[in-house]
């Protein structure tokens, strides 16, 4: 049985300057920091242009900064949103940040969702269809560039030519590739032909979970993959909220939660109890087979959550 590892999403709407009073990077940073000394296995940055005028820092950049700040933890993108950028370009950053981290690189990446930032941006947002065989093509390049000496590839979407990508990731073959998204019809047959990991978001029970497991083994066997390949992934909540006692952990719930959600239709969507009730969650993810979780601790930028989690959940079941 592989080892549980737990990993860190830090998305820009997790940053609020009113509460920390620091830039965004200084929380990210510290956050990093923190969840390095803890021990979590990795921390992972969203990948968005803009959201309204909300503050955000470019995710490959500000992974590059983090790389020379951290030593031991994983640093990931989740997810990097294909349409954003040329994929010889991507395999060019991404590999650099690989080499800066000494290795410490996870590569996510998805077909892309947002179309307000495509449009305000002057980026094309195709149909659905379109983007995934557009991510299909992009990972194939990618896994070129860094592989191979001089990369050539002419597919629907892109070409290459001669593309040289030095120096290679210090990861071999490549670093990790998780395939976001959980689309049965074209998502997951991408997922089965590249994936070294899946990400399929928040899904909210563990039947839905077992269902997509059992499509994605119906891909790997159409594309003659051997499904014990692809590590499985989960997000056991769309949030985490941890708390040593029930009238702490409703506290933290009633101040996070909408206010046209009600406190228990909240809690439903969210990973949330005493470390007790968290690692029972987390076991039956892991008794079908998941190793990493995902977890977007509710609390933050306050650092507390995701402290009893790793000094009580993520000890106990490593």
């Amino acid at each position: 049985m592989r080892e549980l590892k737990f990993g860190v999403f830090l998305p820009f709407y997790a940053y609020r300057p009113e509460e920390t009073h620091s830039t965004h990077f200084d929380f990210i940073r510290n956050t990093a920091l923190e969840c390095e000394r803890l021990g979590y296995h990795s921390v992972w940055l969203d990948d968005h242009l803009m959201f309204k005028s909300s503050s955000i820092l470019e995710c490959w950049t500000a992974l590059s900064a983090l790389a020379t700040l951290t030593n031991r933890i994983r640093l990931g993108t989740m997810v990097t949103c294909n349409t954003f950028r040329n994929p010889a370009l991507l395999a060019k950053m991404a590999a650099t940040v690989d080499v800066i981290s000494n290795g410490r690189l996870e590569f996510a990446i998805g077909a892309g969702v947002q179309e307000a930032e495509h449009t305000a941006y002057g980026l094309q947002f195709p149909k659905l269809s379109a983007r995934i065989g557009r991510l299909n093509e992009a990972v194939e390049i990618i896994k070129k560039m860094w592989t191979e000496e001089k990369a050539s590839y002419s597919g629907e979407y892109y070409s290459i030519d001669g593309a040289v990508c030095e120096p290679k990731p210090v990861q071999k073959p490549h670093p990790p590739i998780t395939i976001a998204g959980s689309g049965e019809k074209m998502t997951l047959r991408v997922t089965a032909q590249h994936a070294d990991r899946f990400d399929w978001g928040y899904l909210p029970s563990t039947a839905l979970y077992k269902h997509k497991l059992e499509v994605l083994q119906q891909y790997c066997t159409a594309v003659g993959r051997d499904f014990k390949e692809i590590e499985k992934s989960c997000w056991p909540g769309a949030q985490v909220f941890i708390a040593s006692d029930r009238k702490e952990l409703e506290k933290k719930l009633s101040e996070r939660k909408p206010e046209n959600v009600s406190l228990k239709d909240f809690e439903k969507l969210c990973l949330a109890g005493t470390p007790d009730e968290c690692s029972r969650v987390i076991q039956e993810y892991a008794d079908l087979g998941a190793t990493f979780f995902m977890l977007f601790f509710g609390d933050l930028p306050s650092l507390e959550g995701l402290e009893l989690f790793a000094e009580t959940v993520a000890r106990k079941l490593k």
